[in-house]
């Protein structure tokens, strides 16, 4: 019980926000960067490392998010482009980034599905558009019965 309290201590004093939360955000930075500018990703990295709070970051999971959702950019779009109702280019690049994340994390960790879903929802209400919360929550959702049956039951 110590612990807990401890852990939830600790994110209490980083504005409410875990290490893993924290490598979501600057990973959705990193992704977006990256959409709009086509800049290398170890030269977004340089940037991402030098952003304040970064030092309070799951700098693995980071990494891992981040380069994964890059380097799987395609395969990734491929998946959840079948659940949208446009274009994946007429999506904000905050979404776009968001379900790239979320999708990477579904296809490719063992995070539960529901926290996936969770931190894209509130990736989605804190960095992007007024109900694009919604629409994030809407395309994983529909995800979770393809990448994780076994989870989904």
């Amino acid at each position: 019980m110590a612990s807990q309290q401890s852990d939830s201590s600790v994110a209490k004093k980083r504005g409410g926000r875990s290490a893993r939360r924290r490598a979501r955000e600057f990973a959705l930075q990193g992704i977006y960067q990256w959409l709009l500018t086509g800049n290398d990703p170890d030269g977004i990295d340089l940037n991402i490392y030098e952003m304040e709070g970064f030092s309070e970051t799951d700098s693995d999971f980071y990494r891992e998010l981040f380069h994964g959702a890059v380097e799987d950019f395609a395969g990734l779009e491929e998946v959840y482009q079948k659940h949208l109702d446009r274009e994946t280019k007429s999506l904000s690049p905050v979404e776009r980034a968001i379900l790239l994340i979320g999708t990477y994390e579904l296809k490719h960790t063992t995070t539960p599905y529901r926290v996936v879903i969770n931190e894209g929802v509130e990736l989605a209400k804190s960095f992007g558009g007024t109900d694009g919360f919604r629409y994030v929550n809407g395309v994983l959702d529909k995800l979770v019965p393809e990448l994780r049956p076994h989870e989904a039951r």
